[in-house]
């Protein structure tokens, strides 16, 4: 609660609720919310758990170059690493889980991370390629429809971010021995010589966890498997749809899905408050959706991928019996990934 990222997450998220929210008659919304039909919402949910399980999958594969871990025992910490992003700040869920498949399996929390890493890589590659599916839509989205900026000036950068990312991870893959040497050589000239060997060891562990992208093949097989997860990620939002007297279009919702989900990578208040709302319920009013009830129903979808990963996450978690404070720290500590992380102390 001291961290000043922390603070500047609610700050952004109150900006951002503070254009979601205006124009607003809470009366409305309150009225759209009554008249839902929320049996929609089961199926719904039912579809992002059949995501949540391909997420396992995509991890498992990415990691067999390391160990092979069935997708049954990965979906308990998936489902740990969702959770701690819905509750936690700056994404601290992908350490959580990545401490929690080190106690079950002995992998090193760097090499599993670099998994992670490349996960959000080919989830951004597909957000972004659910958003250019639809160009030409983006000219309704206007400061009239609750936006304020430019998405597409948004998408071409995002565009050269993640495929740069993920361009210099495939190569990295590709070429272990120069991306060692060109590693090795920064380290020797940029690290303070007490780090060097701390900083190497896991530059080294952090190469392994790119292992599975060596194969032109298996890459292609996890940008497949991508595009899939956020497809039924998607579907969830259409079954939602139908809980509310509204329809737009299958890809309309592909973008919609594609923009909230890059707006939320800009740091937020736990849970994406704001960043998740704000742009959903703009894409809706840009295609026709009276103000009030796009707000209904992008807070109700909200909640339905909050609240039911969340919940089995804290009941996995609970099991495994780890504290976020010290047994986090500690395992964290134990690699040195602390301080290249952005890992402190909460």
């Amino acid at each position: 609660m001291k961290r000043w990222q922390f603070w500047l997450g609610v700050v952004i998220s109150v900006v951002f609720m503070w254009i979601a929210l205006r124009g607003l008659h809470i009366g409305e919304v309150w009225g759209s919310l009554q008249g839902a039909n929320y049996w929609w919402l089961l199926p719904g949910i039912a579809a992002y758990f059949v995501a949540v399980w391909g997420r396992a999958w995509r991890w498992h594969y990415l990691l067999r170059p390391i160990k092979a871990v069935s997708t049954r025992t990965m979906f308990p910490i998936v489902a740990i690493g969702y959770m701690g992003n819905n509750i936690y700040p700056a994404r601290a869920g992908e350490v959580l889980r990545a401490v929690v498949l080190k106690r079950r399996e002995g992998i090193p929390v760097s090499a599993s991370l670099a998994t992670i890493i490349v996960e959000r890589v080919f989830d951004g590659v597909v957000m972004l390629s659910f958003v250019f599916l639809n160009l030409p839509e983006l000219a309704r989205l206007t400061s009239d429809s609750g936006y304020v900026g430019s998405i597409q000036s948004l998408a071409i950068l995002g565009t050269v971010a993640f495929a740069g990312a993920l361009l210099v991870f495939l190569l990295a893959a590709m070429f272990p021995a120069p991306t060692e040497r060109i590693a090795t050589w920064f380290i020797q000239r940029l690290v303070p010589e007490r780090f060097r060997e701390r900083v190497q060891d896991i530059t080294l562990r952090f190469l392994g966890g790119l292992e599975s992208l060596r194969s032109p093949q298996d890459a292609l097989m996890v940008f497949v498997t991508s595009v899939v997860i956020w497809l039924f990620e998607t579907l969830k939002y259409w079954l939602v749809m139908h809980a509310f007297p509204f329809e737009v279009s299958f890809f309309a919702l592909m973008l919609m899905n594609g923009i909230v989900n890059l707006a939320t990578t800009i740091p937020a208040a736990p849970g994406y408050v704001g960043t998740f709302d704000a742009p959903g319920i703009a894409v809706l009013v840009a295609y026709g959706v009276q103000h009030a009830l796009a707000a209904a129903y992008t807070l109700v979808l909200h909640v339905a991928l909050w609240v039911p990963i969340t919940v089995l996450g804290a009941y996995y978690l609970a099991r495994e019996g780890i504290r976020w404070g010290d047994d986090v720290r500690q395992e964290a500590e134990s690699e040195e990934v602390k301080g290249e992380l952005g890992y402190e102390n909460q």
